[in-house]
């Protein structure tokens, strides 16, 4: 796996993962993942690395990017560091796409990753095929989160992983009804270890306060967020309301929501059924057409967004896979290029 660091124009930097060949970019799928609070890029590498994921992986290439301090072991960030809002992140981001040299990817977010991401593509529409977002919520803290919030990142501050924020993080990550989980103590004593030994809780507690500290998209996602998007969410996770209220103000000839029964953590619980949801979503974008699903009847589109014709030509029987594959970028082109929100 590639690693590099990017700067953007903001004089931040981020480390960035690549998974794959990216030399290849230009023929196959390209994914680009923001993490969710407590974890960083290992946590979607371990998602692509699945035996369910092998084929599409295959035939993919997934950049990851760490939010700054987050990455494994990583030292306190500098005293007079000025962490950035969820706004600028999602604003830097497109420094990354550049210097990987890609087009346009499809963004892969969890819960405050997922936010960073929707705005990247609200903001960045001619760089965003589209958008699978996990967890995503689009308003500000509500009260009792913000309490909750703000006690976590005193413990944070203060004596370290406390036990208060571990058992918060745990509930962000897993949801409601932890004690039905299917692998419950397995899949939280990994995480555990994890937040206990390879993040920093200094510089965890800024990235928490960052995005307490997040703006309100809902207003403008009907008229700004015009790229493909599929909202996931488990019935049992903690954000499943939140996601329900911004479904509800998207444009629904865009976005779609999927909500998987008797789960709390989509990526750890159901990793098989995200996906086949993530494959049929890819296809309805025109990418990934040769993959094989089982169980599920081959077929080319997720959604009537477009016809066969204008998403692809016909199938010839001298194109091989990787061509069959390769995206049309037609289908993605924009005529100008909007201003970031605010």
């Amino acid at each position: 796996m590639e690693k590099m660091l990017v700067t953007a124009k903001s004089g931040r930097t981020y480390t960035v993962y690549v998974q794959g060949d990216l030399s290849k970019a230009d023929s196959r799928a390209v994914f680009f993942t923001v993490h969710d609070m407590g974890s960083n890029h290992s946590s979607w590498v371990e998602f692509v690395e699945h035996p369910v994921m092998k084929e599409t992986k295959d035939r993919s290439v997934f950049i990851h990017v760490d939010i700054p301090g987050q990455e494994d072991g990583a030292p306190d960030l500098p005293n007079d560091y000025v962490f950035p809002t969820m706004q600028m992140i999602a604003e830097d981001l497109v420094a990354v796409v550049n210097h990987v040299n890609v087009k346009l990817v499809i963004g892969l977010g969890e819960g405050a990753g997922a936010n960073i991401l929707a705005r990247f593509g609200m903001a960045y529409p001619e760089h965003c095929m589209g958008l699978v977002l996990i967890h995503c919520t689009s308003t500000t803290a509500g009260v009792m989160e913000h309490f909750k919030d703000k006690i976590i990142s005193w413990k944070l501050n203060n004596v370290g992983m406390h036990p208060t924020a571990e058992q918060y993080l745990i509930f962000h990550k897993f949801g409601h009804q932890l004690d039905s989980a299917e692998n419950k103590e397995h899949l939280i004593k990994e995480y555990q270890d994890r937040l206990q030994s390879k993040i920093n809780p200094k510089n965890l507690r800024k990235y928490v306060e960052a995005f307490l500290k997040r703006s309100d998209l809902s207003g403008k996602l009907e008229s700004k967020l015009s790229v493909e998007t599929l909202l996931v969410t488990g019935a049992k996770a903690s954000h499943v309301h939140t996601v329900h209220t911004m479904h509800q103000n998207c444009n629904k000839q865009k976005a779609s929501l999927l909500k998987i029964d008797d789960v709390g953590d989509v990526l750890a619980e159901c990793p098989e059924k995200f996906a086949q949801s993530l494959q049929l979503f890819s296809k309805g974008l025109g990418v990934l057409t040769s993959l094989p699903l089982s169980g599920v009847e081959r077929q080319r589109t997720f959604s009537g967004s477009s016809t066969d014709d204008e998403a692809r030509p016909r199938r010839q029987r001298t194109m091989s896979m990787e061509e069959y594959d390769t995206p049309n970028l037609r289908r993605f082109s924009f005529s100008s290029t909007p201003t970031p929100a605010n």
